[in-house]
């Protein structure tokens, strides 16, 4: 919250200086009498006019992080009007409109985004993970596998997992594995894809692997029903009732 203050003061400050810019004015003298001649408007630099839409564009993210989507609607489009060349913009607008169910402009944005930066591996995950929740899981690979590639990806693992759970959307579960298994080979600390390994081990009865993800997980997250939940049906599956009703008197 305290950024944003930030960023609504810094934009308070551009436009009171864009202001008092705007009230410059010289004289000059016109047969012997002093005329007022307001001055020229200032030229803004490409670089400034690129400093206000990445503002607009730090406040669209903001609000979209807040769910007020219209807000971010338009602060994103106001960063588009002053650097129409901003793909990020382009890329927040596709979240939004995917978070709001509008799958024709989610569509249209991601594939202007791609447009641009087409190697770009936030985007391509992105759009993995759009396809993948609009019933194209196979296409998603494509863009799940690109970002993951990419050398200069902060979090290559993440597409990786989201590949292996759109694939047990399908019931895929050999392509899964395989995908969740790569992603717990880059970041074995992720609880998520703990989760989903032994989700995968449960649902193909391979219960001793099933139960040693979870306990891994177990071991590095707090408890919630969820995580509780599967325990249960692990502890279940594998007849353990002691492990069972531990599990089942946690979430009552």
């Amino acid at each position: 919250m305290k950024s944003l203050v930030f960023v609504v003061r810094l934009l308070g400050l551009l436009g009171a200086g864009a202001m008092l810019l705007s009230a410059c004015q010289t004289t000059t003298t016109v047969n012997g009498k002093t005329v007022v001649v307001p001055d020229a408007a200032p030229r803004v630099s490409e670089a400034e006019v690129r400093r206000r839409a990445d503002i607009r564009l730090q406040l669209a993210a903001s609000y979209y992080q807040q769910r007020q989507y219209a807000i971010a609607i338009d602060e994103a489009k106001q960063a588009l009007s002053l650097n129409p060349n901003a793909t990020a913009a382009y890329g927040l607008l596709a979240l939004i409109y995917m978070d709001l169910d509008d799958r024709p402009q989610a569509e249209a944005n991601f594939m202007r985004a791609l447009s641009m930066e087409p190697d770009n591996p936030e985007i391509n995950n992105n759009y993995g993970w759009f396809l993948c929740r609009t019933g194209r899981e196979q296409r998603s690979l494509e863009y799940f596998q690109r970002a993951s590639a990419n050398k200069l990806y902060a979090t290559p693992a993440l597409p990786l997992q989201n590949a292996g759970v759109c694939m047990m959307q399908v019931k895929d579960y050999k392509a899964a594995e395989s995908y969740l298994r790569q992603s717990f080979e880059r970041d074995a600390t992720s609880p998520v894809v703990k989760f989903q390994l032994a989700r995968l081990y449960l649902a193909t009865r391979q219960l001793e692997r099933a139960n040693f993800y979870f306990s891994l997980l177990e071991s590095g997250v707090e408890p919630s029903a969820e995580t509780l939940w599967l325990g249960l049906r692990i502890a279940r599956a594998q007849g353990d009732t002691q492990a069972e009703r531990k599990d089942s008197d946690q979430p009552r």
